[in-house]
């Protein structure tokens, strides 16, 4: 049974009700920029700005800036491990770009090349944020214009 409507307000008050917030949006600026937006890449063999930040190699060693030695002690072969792949043989190998290895002084550590950046920069920041969240030493590799 449906009740008579007796004043026109009244559907227009009725229809507007909704569980979710009616939200005004200003019309979009022509100025502003989308924040998705990609930006142009460099041309090849123009040098960044900031070279300091510039992604390089570098090697996470398996010790905390204090010298104590990092636990557990297969934690490249299991950091390695997530990075890796398993073949058509069913057998894992690790990434070319995220190995494991040993350090100079003996420590365990993980070798990570800076071409993981321009296929999977979110595994490169991921690898670098474990160092750093870990308090590891990180040692970057320096190129021939560094020296």
């Amino acid at each position: 049974m449906q009740l008579p409507i007796k004043n026109p307000t009244e559907l227009a008050v009725t229809s507007d009700m909704s569980a979710l917030p009616k939200i005004e949006t200003a019309p979009p600026s022509a100025a502003a920029e989308p924040a998705n937006e990609v930006r142009a890449a460099r041309p090849p063999g123009e040098v960044p700005r900031d070279a300091a930040r510039a992604v390089r190699s570098f090697t996470i060693i398996g010790a905390t800036s204090n010298g104590k030695p990092f636990r557990p002690s297969d934690w490249c072969d299991r950091l390695c491990g997530v990075m890796s792949s398993f073949g058509s043989q069913r057998k894992m190998r690790y990434s070319p770009f995220v190995r494991p290895g040993c350090w100079i002084t003996g420590e365990k550590c993980v070798f990570v090349d800076a071409r993981l950046y321009e296929i999977e920069p979110l595994a490169f920041n991921f690898l670098m944020h474990f160092a750093r969240d870990n308090d590891l030493r990180v040692d970057y590799e320096t190129g021939e214009s560094d020296l």
